[in-house]
């Protein structure tokens, strides 16, 4: 699963970094006035290919029409990892005006280092936000109340399988039974002993932090209508739902049907598993490789199609105190999400703008590109990593918790989310 991979390595290190990085704005000042003031600014956005072309053709544009508010805009300077360089360079004093690559999973940490600007200090600021975005504007929200990040664009997952090893196992390619917990291990242990496969299903069973966002959390948001992993300051996991996911899980390890060791390789597109949890930056990865089709995930019991919630795998907008010109930062954020904008983001990467009613807005594009309107329904069904400011131990614990209960069972799955989520209380007490 390779975004899967490469956007939660975007999320390594959300540690204090106190080392300076190059590349700032150089629009440092003091934030009197700051919220007013219009003119130049700089702007990162992301290293991936497709989002450098839609960033400079956006730059283009703004430049063009905004002649004495010049956007230089750059990619995210290499480091260990994008939050890494961008916690250095609040440190540092010389972060951008905006990034077009903020990690929600970042946010506290940068907020709790003085590092954004809350979207509360415009007029329109959290109105705007709510009127592109809807409730889903809710889950960025931060402790105190603000919101210190702009929802973008999001890659929501679903179960990806093939539909040619489904056939050779006798089942199903167009109608697959994977909607509910037996019904996905019913057709696992089909696929495994009929479809010349090694895995039915191959998520990774490494120890990274990130790993659960992509096994445990989707399922999660699914089996309790888009809860998060905290919410009010306390975890919700270790509850019927979350120890029901667990359990599912712990069976396909147990029975084989997902192995115990890491496959160094993209298992779904060698053929070597048949279904993959991945979001729409799947769908040119495998066009040429799999014949796939794509289901939401499964619940415990039956559930329709269209209420079922999932992961979002999103990145935001912020702005950063460094910047002294914000006006016209948050004016390039508008224009950034506008729904022109956003349809051309749609268009050149594939990824779902974080807007309300998108397969109506976009319907041209959905009509011309059906593989991914799928994905366009599910993304008004996504749950966000919780705003916490110890957010890489939470997970991590979280992660450690589930290797040793779920994937080696050497300890009761009770006990192992009874210990952690007392871990995570108080981890989320310190947000």
């Amino acid at each position: 699963m390779k975004r899967s991979v490469r956007s939660a390595l975007a999320c390594l290190a959300l540690l204090p970094v106190v080392a300076a990085c190059g590349g700032g704005s150089g629009d440092s000042g003091g934030s009197g006035g700051a919220s007013a003031k219009t003119g130049p600014i700089t702007i990162w956005y992301s290293n991936n290919e497709q989002e450098v072309a839609w960033g400079k053709a956006a730059v283009d544009a703004w430049n063009t029409a905004h002649a004495d508010q010049k956007v230089t805009g750059q990619e995210i300077p290499a480091g260990k990892s994008s939050e890494e360089v961008i916690g250095a360079a609040i440190t540092a004093g010389n972060a951008p005006c905006l990034v077009l690559n903020t990690a929600p999973a970042a946010v506290a940490q940068f907020q709790k280092q003085g590092g954004l600007v809350p979207l509360d200090d415009f007029s329109d600021g959290v109105s705007y936000a709510t009127a592109r975005s809807g409730d889903l504007v809710d889950q960025y929200k931060s402790a105190d109340g603000k919101l210190y990040q702009l929802p973008w664009k999001s890659n929501p997952v679903l179960i990806f399988y093939n539909k040619t090893i489904f056939a050779k196992a006798g089942l199903d390619p167009e109608k697959p039974a994977l909607s509910t917990y037996d019904d996905f291990l019913a057709t696992s242990r089909t696929l495994k002993s009929k479809g010349g496969v090694q895995a039915a299903i191959w998520p990774a069973p490494s120890s990274e932090f990130f790993q659960p966002w992509f096994d445990f959390y989707p399922l999660y948001a699914a089996a309790t209508g888009g809860k998060q992993l905290v919410e009010d300051g306390k975890s919700t996991f270790n509850s019927p739902e979350g120890k029901g996911v667990a359990q599912f899980w712990k069976t396909m390890y147990d029975e084989g049907l997902s192995p115990r060791e890491k496959y160094n390789g993209d298992s779904f597109a060698e053929g070597k598993a048949a279904m993959a949890i991945a979001g729409p930056w799947a769908i040119a990865a495998y066009k040429d490789k799999v014949k796939w089709g794509a289901v939401t995930v499964p619940t415990p019991t039956t559930m329709p199609a269209d209420q079922v919630h999932t992961f979002s795998d999103a990145k935001n907008i912020a702005i950063y105190t460094a910047c002294k010109n914000r006006q016209t930062a948050w004016e390039f954020a508008k224009f950034a999400t506008s729904q022109e904008q956003d349809g051309k983001l749609l268009e050149m990467t594939g990824q779902m703008p974080l807007r309300k009613d998108l397969t109506t807005t976009y319907a041209d594009y959905f009509k011309a590109n059906p593989d991914y309107t799928s994905f366009a329904s599910q993304a008004a069904r996504t749950v966000e990593v919780p705003n916490l400011v110890d957010s890489t131990t939470a997970w991590q614990d979280f992660r450690d918790a589930w290797s040793q209960s779920v994937i080696f069972g050497k300890t009761p799955i009770d006990k192992a989310f009874s210990d952690v989520a007392a871990k995570i209380d108080d981890i989320a007490k310190q947000s």
